[in-house]
């Protein structure tokens, strides 16, 4: 697989669900992938990318983005409250919001650093134990809550568990998006984008399909 091949399955993808290509933002995950595989995608032109650690992602983009222009990288893994300014300050979005405690962080230093990046709330619709996020009947509470921050919520995100049918999961986030008014989806990865898409994600996360299997040696 490759990123054009993964371009040309979101292209159809998009086709199929009658949406426009446009409405979709492939993030590259480039979490734990070897530098040089990391530039080739760089050297193709795609300018979007998502991290899972906020110290490996400073590490690699710092240098990246004084070489390539329009580089936008989004943390799309969990946020220690601790990390939450350094987060702030590098990334363009944040995936995981995923409790109260770390909203309240978040709307405190946007104070005072005088902005925030785009921030999609996580759900945890398997409600499963070992997973980040809000509980699907505790989404509203915390959407109105993160409203109630000022807080920029773009939209929610989800990772469906691994042994349940995924489409299940990306029609109740969509559902809970649409009764709360908000747009963004942040769901699908290199498995399950196509479905994903069809029921409405806005960012799609694909890692593997793009660079090649990680090696967590």
């Amino acid at each position: 697989m490759s990123l054009q091949d993964i371009e040309t399955r979101v292209a159809k993808a998009c086709s199929e669900a009658g949406r426009d290509r446009g409405d979709v933002k492939l993030i590259a995950v480039s979490k734990v992938q070897p530098a040089e595989r990391v530039q080739a995608v760089l050297d193709e032109g795609h300018r979007l990318y998502g991290e899972n650690r906020v110290q490996e992602a400073q590490d690699r983009w710092t240098p990246f983005k004084e070489q390539y222009d329009g580089v936008s990288v989004h943390l799309i893994g969990p946020l220690q409250s601790n990390k939450a300014r350094v987060a702030m300050e590098f990334f363009d979005a944040i995936h995981s919001v995923d409790r109260p405690k770390l909203a309240n962080t978040i709307a405190r230093l946007a104070d005072e650093i005088g902005r925030c990046p785009d921030l999609f709330l996580q759900v945890n619709t398997g409600e499963e134990d070992q997973k980040a996020g809000v509980m699907p009947s505790e989404a509203d509470g915390f959407i109105a809550e993160c409203r109630a921050l000022d807080l920029p919520v773009k939209g929610l995100m989800c990772i469906p568990p691994v042994d349940e049918t995924p489409s299940l999961h990306f029609a109740l986030l969509a559902k809970i998006a649409t009764r709360n008014g908000l747009t963004g989806l942040s769901m699908g990865m290199s498995s399950d984008f196509e479905q994903a898409i069809a029921l409405g994600a806005t960012h799609i996360r694909v890692g593997s399909a793009i660079f090649g299997e990680r090696d967590y040696g």
